[in-house]
């Protein structure tokens, strides 16, 4: 398909550069198969579910994978993007020209790495030098990798390193965060616990590749960045269970629902997972672990935006996404959310 089909004009002040406090007082854009579209706040949730039904988070965490250091006399700019092993990180360069392969990197504090191979994409592999975990050097040197369309507007503060990680942040491993579920609460969990609707967890590295914009000009010529995922037994055995009885798996997020639909089959069965994905879902895709969505308004032209068109159909999110702009919600990251039940 025709990249230019996914644009639409966003004016820069819907852009959001903090989250709603609290959380669960965002905005909440409904969209129920052919009913007409129903402007909520998310804390509404629990009335716009089913008992039975089962919303699934995504546990990553993020680390602070933003870095700044030297090689020599040449400052190089590092965002960790995709672990590649014990030591071994993929990164976004800036400064890439300044950086050979065999370079050491000081980015201080103590932490060193040593730039790999480039890749196609033009990212290098950085190794970490020493012992420690490199989660350690990270706290020592990195900080919060905010999206580009927030960093480009304000510092990154202290704020950030609480507002950007979801009540469900686990498992270290993600240079973005899972933003349709920043704005879930413990009293919201409750309320939708006592309402029969249910949670699970599952886990996908979110990486850098989610920002980079699509560049081809048909969605065929667009290569995915991979990031890796697990579901283990117990969670599938869930989700199909919840399925069986006639409920429904609403992913929180598209991370959340592109490993589903990874470990799902064509026969619908959820199975266990572990591993790398790089699933693209644009329109004709055919779900099929999942019933419904929980995300955040995304950019145009984006991979997200091609998703949820997939889901709900590119008219009805085009119109979605009018409404939304003209009714002044609040976009991307920490904006607004909204609900897509096909």
């Amino acid at each position: 398909m025709n990249v230019d089909l996914f644009d639409f004009e966003l004016p820069n002040d819907r852009i959001a550069l903090r989250p709603a406090a609290p959380r669960d007082t965002a905005r909440l854009l409904v969209l129920d198969g052919p009913e007409a579209m129903r402007d909520l706040h998310v804390r509404d949730l629990p009335n716009q579910l089913r008992a039975g039904d089962c919303l699934v988070f995504n546990d990553t965490r993020v680390i602070p994978a933003q870095l700044e250091g030297v090689r020599g006399e040449a400052k190089i700019g590092a965002t960790l993007h995709k672990r590649e092993g014990p030591r071994r990180w993929r990164a976004f360069i800036r400064n890439a020209k300044r950086l050979r392969d065999g370079d050491t990197v000081d980015f201080g504090n103590g932490v060193l790495a040593t730039a790999g191979d480039r890749a196609e994409d033009g990212s290098f592999a950085l190794d970490f030098h020493g012992d420690e975990p490199v989660e350690l050097l990270l706290e020592r040197c990195g900080r919060m990798p905010l999206p580009p369309y927030i960093a480009s507007k304000r510092p990154t503060d202290a704020q950030d390193a609480d507002d950007y990680q979801t009540m469900f942040a686990n498992e270290p491993g993600a240079v973005a965060a899972p933003t349709a579920a920043l704005h879930f609460t413990p009293d919201l969990l409750a309320a939708l616990d006592a309402a029969g609707v249910g949670h699970t967890t599952l886990t996908l590295h979110v990486g850098a590749g989610t920002f980079l914009p699509v560049k081809a000009e048909d969605t065929a010529d667009h290569k995915m960045h991979a990031e890796w995922g697990r579901i283990d037994q117990a969670t599938a055995d869930h989700l199909n269970a919840v399925r069986a009885k006639g409920g429904r798996v609403i992913a929180v997020g598209t991370t959340s629902l592109r490993l589903i639909e990874s470990a799902a089959g064509d026969d619908k069965i959820i199975r266990p997972f572990e591993g790398d994905t790089a699933i693209f879902i644009t329109p004709g895709y055919h779900f099929k672990g999942i019933d419904g969505l929980v995300t955040n308004f995304h950019l145009p032209r984006s991979t997200l935006f091609m998703l949820v068109s997939s889901l709900m159909g590119l008219e009805r999110m085009q119109a979605a996404y009018a409404h939304a702009i003209a009714d002044h919600y609040r976009f991307y990251s920490y904006g607004d959310a909204s609900l897509l039940l096909p």
